[in-house]
């Protein structure tokens, strides 16, 4: 298992959206330095955007919160607020990479973290012979793009049909699911997982967790996390952070995915994920998200979704991907699912689906704040 982020923060567990029009009003988030202490240069974003930031310094460098931070911080938000030699390192190298790309490249995120560090705490300088003249890497599908302006042979809007038409003829007004979940943050053990979804686009994920319960909720306009892990007791989301719950209420129900996301683009070169080919399409959400689908080109049933998002120090991927289709109620349904993100990693199983259950407008409002955090600090 790669080192990463510390399990705990669980930014990113948003699975993937529905994009179906912004909110008439988002919560306002709150931003990083108003609820952590000690913050130098990360000033003016999100608490969620700030958390995922750390994700993209774990996966540059695949450390931890541990190895930038005090050894004693773990679980106890207090202590990250104390300087240590690598979190002046980070400061300074904050700054040099904006200069860069400031006076270089015009202001466009040309260069990140990642470019010299690549997966290492101490870049490479001398080129590798065995890599120059050895077999190159097998392609990773998350990296395909659209390569000229040929035109697609095949257009976005025929591989959605051949979806809809692989999930089944029937459609689902509602439904419970009632399986597990583990990751990162639950130390790996499986915990009660249920998921609550209603058409056309309203969804709410509890986790069952030891210390209390994990809310995720989209109630068709706004979103939030209510979890113990949590910086704070109820994380309100906005933007590309909306676009993650809003996108996977829309998957809920793929017969409206056509809205869920625009700006729709075909004619990626060909790809495969283990032994299956698939298509690929893109869209964007309406915060702003780019998202790729993933259909298995035999099947046309959907593999895996990768969103976008930006943070202040560059861009980082939410995977998620579906297996073990079972029919239910005339629907194909995924009881697999492994959400992958820069900070954790986190495993689904569907034990039962109930369809077309009638549901209390009270499963997807506002939930209600988790237990009070620890004090928060960095």
């Amino acid at each position: 298992m790669p080192r990463t982020i510390l399990g705990a923060l669980l930014c990113f567990r948003l699975c993937i959206v529905t994009a179906s029009g912004q909110a008439a009003s988002e919560p306002k988030p709150q931003l990083a330095e108003e609820v952590f202490k000690n913050v130098q240069v990360l000033k003016g974003i999100s608490v969620n955007e700030f958390m995922g930031t750390m994700g993209f310094f774990a996966a540059s460098l695949s450390l931890n919160c541990t190895d930038c931070h005090i050894s004693d911080s773990s679980g106890d938000w207090g202590p990250y607020a104390a300087d240590t030699p690598l979190k002046k390192t980070a400061r300074r190298m904050i700054v040099m990479v904006n200069d860069l790309n400031k006076n270089s490249f015009g202001g466009r995120r040309a260069v990140t973290c990642y470019s010299c560090h690549r997966g290492t705490i101490f870049p490479k300088v001398i080129p590798n012979l065995a890599e120059q003249y050895g077999s190159p890497p097998a392609d990773d599908p998350n990296e395909i793009e659209i390569i000229g302006k040929a035109p697609a042979t095949v257009s976005a809007e025929q591989i959605l049909d051949k979806y809809i038409q692989a999930l089944g003829g029937a459609h689902l007004s509602s439904f419970v699911v009632k399986g597990t979940y583990q990751g990162y943050d639950t130390d790996l053990e499986a915990v009660p997982l249920e998921v609550f979804a209603k058409a056309p686009g309203q969804r709410t994920t509890v986790v069952h967790m030891r210390p209390g319960n994990s809310t995720t909720t989209y109630d068709g306009r706004a979103g939030w996390i209510a979890a113990p892990d949590k910086p704070v007791a109820l994380l309100a989301l906005a933007g590309e952070d909306l676009d993650g719950v809003r996108l996977e209420a829309a998957l809920s129900f793929p017969t409206g995915i056509r809205q869920a996301l625009g700006q729709w683009r075909a004619g990626f070169p060909k790809a495969a994920i283990g032994n299956r080919e698939v298509q690929i399409i893109q869209g964007t959400a309406a915060g702003g998200s780019r998202v790729k689908l993933f259909f298995d080109q035999q099947s046309g049933l959907l593999l895996r979704v990768l969103r976008y998002t930006d943070t202040a120090v560059g861009i980082i991927p939410a995977q998620t991907d579906y297996s073990d289709y079972r029919e239910v109620a005339g629907v194909k349904m995924p009881f697999h699912w492994v959400v992958t993100w820069t900070n954790g990693q986190s495993t689904v199983e569907v034990s039962e689906v109930q369809p077309n259950v009638a549901m209390d407008a009270s499963k997807f409002s506002r939930p209600a704040p988790a237990l009070p955090p620890k004090p928060a600090a960095r």
